[in-house]
């Protein structure tokens, strides 16, 4: 019975998201910006750089980063997963990245959860290229150090421009 009621659930919440079209995500990350689930005041301005991304006030990320992040808006992930990755029908990435390996969070993307309504997305070229991004993007998530909402590419300071203009 729960997992019946758990598929039409899901069934409802995409149904939700193909009527309200792409203007659900963009409210998403409004919502989301402002502050869901205390996030922002813990990473409001951090500047952090790790093996796996760099982040710089917060909102501002390296370009795999920010990759991994258009791949998680391509595929609504937020309609399972939450629009700050702390679970919805799905369950918490904030709280699941804590935990996975890269190697685990990989094998659980391309093969699924099916039993548990996770797809598999080892189709879909977009995942295939950028699957480590979308990893150092729910990392920082979890880590505290990205915000929720809308990411931005991390802006070239001034003098690495004109060193870049003078060569």
């Amino acid at each position: 019975m729960q997992v019946r009621v758990r598929g039409l659930l899901v069934g409802a919440v995409a149904s939700v998201l193909v009527l309200q079209g792409a203007g659900a995500a963009d409210q998403a990350d409004t919502q989301a910006g402002a502050g869901a689930a205390g996030n922002a005041p813990q990473a409001a301005g951090k500047s952090v750089t790790t093996p796996l991304y760099t982040v710089k006030d917060g909102n501002r990320v390296d370009p795999n980063t920010l990759n991994g992040w258009r791949t998680w808006r391509a595929l609504a992930c937020e309609r399972c997963h939450g629009a700050s990755q702390e679970g919805l029908v799905g369950p918490s990435l904030v709280n699941s990245l804590k935990i996975l390996t890269k190697e685990q969070f990989h094998t659980t993307i391309m093969q699924g959860r099916l039993p548990k309504g996770m797809p598999n997305f080892d189709g879909s070229a977009m995942v295939q290229k950028n699957w480590e991004g979308l990893y150092a993007y729910l990392k920082g998530r979890s880590e505290g150090n990205i915000l929720p909402g809308h990411l931005y590419p991390i802006e070239p300071d001034a003098s690495s421009a004109q060193n870049q203009q003078h060569r």
